[in-house]
Formats: structure tokens, sequence, C-alpha cells
């Protein structure tokens, strides 16, 4: 059975974050582990409390993971501080390089609260991207991170290109904000575009979205599929894990996350 470590926050409502990654993972049968780096109080309709774990805290869960368990990929969502950032940095330098390293840059929850302190940006750029085998940003964080304004297919291909300047070898900029009809997302991978389109649907039940797609790409790579089967596998299976949600919630509710069952081995 291959091996998954999530590095994430837990939401305590159980939509996304380490939650929904382990879901995805389980969906996907490989075995599913977790560094915490931050506990928040929260629920569909928004982030109440964070408390961050100490630096310390996360890159010990690491090490006592990789040194026991093993891992043939990684998955990275909330950081939340420079402090954790850099820490989790120091660790992934000490895995093999062969091991793909599925970044999703989570900077803000769908309800607007902050995920990522302000002045951790630059430290997530010159730290974390270039560890990224593939890194996964909404339009908005594709805006932050590139500092320009991504509202267009145009700008996103342009956004994915200064971000794999940045050394992610593969950037997934993820449409879902675009004005069009089709939930449209961009692969650039070894200097082509390639789109993946979906038809949109329209629900507020969309929560954990992101988490979930990387959890499922990470889960695919570790599997042995190429980049491109990855990306796909885990656009259908996040489209149809939206179709299909069980509208828990008064706010932006979870997706279904056990809709597959065996139909994603």
């Amino acid at each position: 059975m291959k091996r998954v470590l999530t590095i994430a926050g837990s939401d305590s409502g159980g939509g996304a974050g380490i939650q929904a990654d382990l879901k995805t993972f389980m969906a996907f049968s490989v075995y599913g582990m977790s560094a915490v780096t931050a506990v928040t109080a929260q629920n569909t309709r928004g982030v109440a409390a964070i408390a961050a774990m100490t630096p310390e805290m996360v890159a010990e869960q690491i090490r006592e993971i990789v040194s026991d368990i093993g891992v043939d990929a990684v998955k990275i969502g909330m950081l939340f501080s420079a402090e954790i950032i850099s820490a989790v940095a120091f660790e992934l330098k000490k895995l093999d390089h062969e091991i793909p390293i599925v970044v999703d840059p989570v900077m803000r929850a769908k309800g607007g609260g902050a995920l990522l302190q302000r002045d951790a940006e630059q430290a997530f750029r010159a730290l974390i991207i270039p560890h990224a085998t593939i890194l996964t940003p909404n339009l908005p964080e594709a805006s932050a991170l590139a500092e320009i304004v991504v509202n267009d297919r145009d700008a996103m291909v342009k956004a994915a290109a200064v971000l794999t300047d940045m050394g992610a070898s593969a950037v997934l900029v993820k449409g879902g904000h675009l004005k069009e009809d089709v939930a449209a997302d961009l692969l650039w991978f070894e200097g082509e575009g390639q789109w993946f389109e979906s038809s949109r649907i329209d629900t507020r039940h969309t929560h954990g979205t992101g988490c979930t797609l990387s959890s499922a790409i990470a889960a695919s790579l570790a599997r042995g599929l190429p980049m491109d089967q990855a990306v796909g596998l885990a656009k259908r299976y996040v489209t149809e894990a939206i179709r299909l949600a069980p509208g828990l919630g008064s706010g932006n509710g979870p997706l279904n996350h056990h809709w597959g069952q065996s139909a994603w081995i």
C-alpha cells in the first residue's frame, strides 16, 4: 500500500484540511498520515479560531512518520506562519528527491478567514514553492503568489509561467472563480499547457475542494500515475464529490468524499 503524508491544518467541521485529505486518501486506497500544523475551530459558516502548532512539533511529527512508516508522496496544505514554513521546508530537504510533493497554497478559507499570515507569503514563495512537484493555486492564490491579476485564461497562463519560474515543477491553476459556464483548470507542465474542463455545478457545497483535489493528485502520483492522468482523475473525483455532496450545514457545505467507493482504486 502506498503511503501519503498530509502536512496541513485540522478542520473541526471535517470538510477541509487534514480531515478532507485523509478521506480522499482512503477513497484512493492509499495509507494516509498527517502532520498537523494548526487546529481550527470552524464549521460551514466560517473559521472562528485558529491555534497553531509550534514549529518544533510540526517538524517532529514529520520526522517520526518518515523514520518509521515512510512516505511515497506528500501533500502540503495550510502552513499558517513563516516559522512553520521554515520548519517544514527543512524537513522536506531530507526527503528523497523522487518523492512527489503536491503543494496547495492555502491562504484563505472559503468563508474568508486568513489561513496564511500576510508576512509568511514571501517565505512560502522562497522555501516551499521550489519543493513543489505540482503547485495547485486557485485564482486569488495565483494572483497573490505571482503578484499579477489573474481573472481570465490568458492571465492563468502567465501566472503558471511565473510560478514555474519560482521553482515549481508543474502548476495547476484552478479556474473555479472564472466567469464561465465550465470549470476550467490549467496544467502547466514541462513548458506546455493543458486544459481540464468540467461542467460547472451550481451549489454552495464546495468547502474543501482545493484540499480534496490536491490530495487526490498526491494519491495518484504515489500510485505511479503520470502528471496529466493524476490531474484528470483528481478533477473527475472532485466534480462528482461536489455533485453528490450530502448537503450538510447552513454555509459552504462539505463534499461527498466517499461517493466512488472502489471506483478509484
